[in-house]
């Protein structure tokens, strides 16, 4: 499971024309999954998310969690992240989880993002979406949840 996180004033989704998920201040997340991913993944992934402290205190340190500001979530589904682009000039995707159960695994991981107790909008999985960033920073991290195990 591989997340790039970005800190953002504002994010969107947009699909055939039409908004299907907005916030304002909080983290647009991509999140791709790959063969061999487990459903602990998924939990320690939204702990790490939602926990993480990149929102500025009063004193400009990054020291506030996503819960601390109230802030939202903004999931993207996005296959692209678990690309291979070692070898030659194509992407390879043969590390990618199939779609069904990719597409079930990112259900799980809104679900588990929603137990948190923050508002969670989504992408839509399988679309063309297209996503407007208001990045605040710009501040993105990429995570891999093989880095957690």
């Amino acid at each position: 499971m591989k997340v790039v996180l970005q800190r953002v004033l504002s994010g969107k989704v947009i699909v055939a024309g039409e908004v299907v998920g907005e916030i304002g201040q909080g983290i647009v997340v991509l999140v791709g999954f790959e063969k061999g991913d487990i459903n602990s993944y998924i939990d320690k992934m939204a702990d790490k998310i939602i926990n993480l402290r990149i929102f500025e205190d009063a004193t400009g340190k990054m020291n506030l969690s996503l819960k601390d500001v109230n802030g939202a979530l903004l999931i993207v589904p996005n296959f692209t992240l678990a690309a291979d682009c070692r070898k030659g000039r194509r992407p390879s995707f043969q590390s990618s989880e199939d779609p069904e159960k990719a597409e079930e695994m990112f259900k799980k991981f809104v679900e588990k993002c929603k137990e948190f107790g923050v508002e969670v909008q989504t992408g839509i999985f399988g679309a063309d979406m297209k996503v407007h960033i208001v990045n605040d920073g710009p501040v993105t991290f990429i995570l891999n949840s093989r880095d957690f195990s």
